[in-house]
């Protein structure tokens, strides 16, 4: 099996207010009032939740990446 060099997360905003945080391969989500408040909640979520697991068993390198993408709804006039 070929381990993964990045776990994937989507940012989008919350449904009433600030954002959402969601990793699709891991059992991660987490919330912040703005972006900067939210990758860094992003990051310590995904650093608690590899703690004390082996990222080799979850089909990742030891190390992995968080790649990020921003889902937002351009406003038209």
């Amino acid at each position: 099996m070929e381990l993964r060099n990045y776990i994937t997360a989507k940012i989008s905003r919350g449904e009433q207010q600030g954002y959402v945080a969601e990793c699709l391969e891991i059992n991660v989500v987490t919330q912040g009032s703005n972006l900067d408040e939210i990758v860094s909640n992003l990051q310590e979520a995904v650093a608690l939740y590899l703690e004390d697991e082996d990222p080799t068993e979850l089909g990742f390198v030891a190390q992995p990446t968080v790649l990020v993408t921003f889902e937002f709804h351009p406003e038209y006039a």
